[in-house]
């Protein structure tokens, strides 16, 4: 029987290789996705490992495009940051990695898919509901999770099957993909105690400032300093640029999908500065109405991606709606690099409505008379009036 194991190369899926392989013997065909993060050298130390784990075959899919493309994009249209923190990092590529899995299983005719998630995580959720809704058909197996397996039970498993890797468990967990890393430790399974700044991936290197300029088209960073190439690499390039100065570091509280509480810290420059930015540029380019209501379908659209929810035709919904609201989110925006912060200095678009002709706020008015506005203040006024005129005794 065919199976396709959902593979990273660490302790919960290299127990899944070995055990479904051999105990349960399945033909494991072992699956990665890049949604970012992945260098051709740990690649292939994956591969390595998962043929000598037992898979019959190892397949790395490179789906950093098809991230952007499909969710990243409307990260940034919809200013998304859960609990107006994190930029939904994990979760995101977890949907897109799933996706490519299951299609991937179905392609080669699959019968099994498995995973390494345990039953206390969000990924457990998001995994199987994409996995249900594309292939209902295809059977689902979690050995660590249906078996409560701990980490000392799977490490003396592996070592009874001559498995003997270096299972030591990082002080720190590092999750590095194309919007963000995040970073799991015994301080975020407190309330009270703060991440050290040695437990981040990125350490201060640059301690002189500088302004970059940011060019967005409909939306999408097409540009950095007038350099222009495609929103991945500048979304890369920017996270290279930005770490070096410590910028974008935080940690994120949170409801999971199973009810409980969460808490974890991450590093996410590129993905906080093109967020803030593109927000910046919004508010020089927007109806009040359009910022609103934006607002509403962002969060919604980030709820309901961060639960796994992403194959909902509400969702195809959300993403035509704010990709209509940018077409006219274009132009520059001057960011201020600084050690561990930045700043939105301002932006240049010619879709600016601050350009308009007919007066600068607090100053001047070129579009209406006195006796305009004052008119216009007392029919503003009157629901006011009609509402104390009736209730001003009913205290």
């Amino acid at each position: 029987m065919k199976l396709v194991l959902a593979y990273s190369g660490g302790l919960d899926t290299s127990y899944c290789a070995k055990y479904l392989s051999e105990e349960k013997g399945f033909e494991v065909h072992a699956v990665s996705v890049n949604t970012g993060g992945f260098s051709e050298e740990e690649i292939a130390e994956i591969k390595e490992k998962a043929l000598q784990l037992g898979a019959t075959s190892y397949t790395s899919i490179d789906a950093i495009q098809y991230f952007y493309d499909k969710v990243v994009k409307y990260l940034i249209f919809g200013n998304v940051l859960k609990n107006n923190t994190y930029p939904l990092s994990v979760s995101a590529e977890r949907i897109v990695q799933a996706i490519e899995i299951v299609n991937y299983a179905k392609k080669i005719g699959a019968s099994h898919i498995a995973h390494g998630s345990t039953g206390a995580g969000n990924d457990q959720v998001r995994f199987d509901m994409i996995f249900q809704i594309i292939a209902p058909e295809i059977e689902i197996i979690t050995p660590i999770r249906d078996n409560k397996l701990s980490r000392e039970a799977e490490i003396e498993y592996l070592k009874t099957k001559g498995v003997d890797y270096s299972w030591e468990k990082a002080k720190y967990s590092i999750n590095r993909g194309l919007w963000g890393t995040s970073v799991g430790g015994e301080e975020t399974l407190t309330s009270e105690k703060p991440l050290p700044a040695s437990a981040y991936p990125s350490q201060l290197q640059e301690n002189n400032s500088k302004e970059i300029k940011l060019t967005f088209e409909k939306g999408e960073l097409i540009a950095i300093d007038g350099k222009k190439d495609s929103p991945v690499n500048n979304i890369v390039k920017l996270d290279a640029l930005a770490s070096k100065y410590a910028i974008g570091r935080d940690i994120h509280v949170g409801d999971t999908i199973i009810g409980i509480k969460g808490r974890v810290g991450f590093e996410a420059p590129a993905s906080l500065i093109i967020i803030k930015a593109h927000h910046l540029l919004e508010k020089h380019t927007l109806s009040k109405w359009q910022q609103y209501q934006k607002e509403q379908q962002g969060n919604f659209y980030g709820m309901l991606l961060h639960e796994g929810n992403y194959l909902d035709e509400v969702m195809r919904n959300i993403e035509a709606f704010l990709t209509d609201t940018q077409k006219n989110v274009s132009g520059d925006v001057f960011v201020g690099l600084h050690p561990y912060r930045f700043e939105l200095n301002g932006i240049s678009s010619k879709h600016d409505l601050m350009n308009a002709s007919f007066g600068s706020y607090g100053e001047i008015n070129k579009g209406w008379t006195a006796d305009d506005a004052k008119g216009f203040i007392k029919i503003l006024s009157n629901s006011g009036k009609i509402y104390n005129h009736v209730n001003h005794n009913n205290d």
